[in-house]
């Protein structure tokens, strides 16, 4: 008896990491859908059609994953399409970085709602149909920034720290259904953020990582697939660091 295609949502899908992520699972036979906000349809659409020439087929979805009902709607959408979510990765992420003493509201409320919010807001349409049919994966994309701490970003290291709470807290809520839930924290990954840096602030990056480079996004897709792959659910409430030696403990 062959198994079913599974269905991989990942939000915030149409990023650096994110586009890896779609790509390595679309490769592997799961049938992706890539969130992206509304304001993003432009670009979405660029996106598709660049898989498409890859010679794979990705489904795209608009939503605002720091809105609830949004993320409700969308995720509807999903389910109207293939009938379930089975594999659900949360890479949505913002940044907004300050010092504390110039850190406004905004910044800070902003951060939370993206990186954060969004991992309630978008796991909680799919969990009971996870649970009911025995099988779920989800993956939070944290940060090494959630683990040590970053100057200059309370509002993202809190966020990223939190979603680890939420995978420790989830896992032991799917554990005994088939669903599992692991967190990944990247350390500094190549993509068109870490190449717009200035040349001395990006060699002063990698001249602090033992392995002296950064990581590629398909480093972290790969980690993904291993996660959300049928025969490692045993894995469950675990935080799989790639930061080339960057943080360890």
């Amino acid at each position: 008896m062959t198994q079913p295609t599974r269905v991989a949502l990942i939000t915030g899908g149409i990023g650096g990491i994110g586009t890896a992520i779609c790509q390595r699972l679309a490769k592997e036979g799961y049938r992706v859908v890539a969130n992206h906000h509304p304001a993003e349809q432009e670009a979405a659409d660029a996106w598709r059609a660049a898989r498409a020439e890859e010679g794979l087929e990705i489904d795209t979805v608009a939503g605002d994953v720091s809105s609830f009902e949004d993320s409700q709607r969308m995720i509807g959408e999903v389910q109207e399409r293939y009938g379930s979510v089975d594999v659900l990765v949360n890479c949505a992420g913002i940044t907004r970085d300050k010092t504390f003493k110039k850190m406004e509201q905004s910044h800070w409320e902003a951060v939370l709602d993206v990186n954060l919010n969004s991992v309630f807001n978008a796991t909680r349409p799919v969990w009971e149909g996870m649970l009911e049919r025995g099988f779920g994966r989800v993956v939070n994309i944290s940060s090494v920034n959630g683990q040590r701490g970053q100057f200059g970003q309370a509002n993202y290291s809190t966020a990223k720290a939190g979603m680890h709470g939420f995978t420790m807290a989830l896992a032991q809520e799917g554990a005994a259904k088939g669903v599992t839930v692991n967190t990944v924290s990247p350390g500094y990954v190549e993509t068109a953020m870490t190449l717009a840096m200035r040349d001395d602030v990006r060699d002063a990056i990698i001249s602090g990582i033992p392995m002296r480079r950064m990581g590629s996004p398909e480093e972290i897709a790969s980690t993904v697939a291993f996660l959300v792959a049928e025969e490692n659910g045993y894995v469950t409430g675990a935080n799989i660091p790639v930061n080339g030696g960057l943080f360890m403990h």
